[in-house]
């Protein structure tokens, strides 16, 4: 006998329905996490740049400095801290929701509740860091 096959439910999902579709908190982190990764990843020659203008002299270091201030070519300083600060939520939240993984992956902890409060502590714990770092950043204390 011939097997039916149905059509899969929300295959026929439009782009406004997705967009309605309420993720959990744990999704939410986990896109977040993929989100992170890859902005590090597009980042890197900004970053190795940082790097090497930092240590390379004492003058190239004075560069690196004012172009938190000054800025770069036509970039304006306050775009290079927004940049900076991005990078700075990516780092944390990426090791942050990396370690979350690694202990769920550990200890085999997979329930709804245990992914929701995890996933909320992933959320403070990379977003309070870099609250104040960026206070730090732009100055205000």
């Amino acid at each position: 006998m011939a097997e039916i096959s149905r059509p899969r439910p929300g295959g026929n999902m439009r782009l406004v329905d997705a967009l309605q579709y309420r993720l959990p908190i744990a999704g939410i982190v986990s896109i977040l996490h993929r989100a992170s990764g890859v902005m590090m990843f597009v980042l890197l020659p900004f970053i190795i740049w940082m790097f090497d203008t930092s240590v390379t002299s004492e003058i190239s270091f004075d560069r690196f400095a004012s172009a938190f201030t000054a800025g770069i070519g036509f970039v304006p300083g306050v775009l290079v801290k927004v940049v900076a600060l991005g990078l700075i939520w990516a780092y944390l939240h990426h090791i942050v929701a990396g370690l979350r993984h690694l202990w769920m992956d550990a200890t085999h902890s997979v329930s709804k509740a245990q992914g929701s409060s995890s996933a909320k502590a992933t959320l403070v714990l990379s977003l309070l860091p870099t609250a104040l770092l960026g206070a730090k950043l732009f100055g205000w204390y």
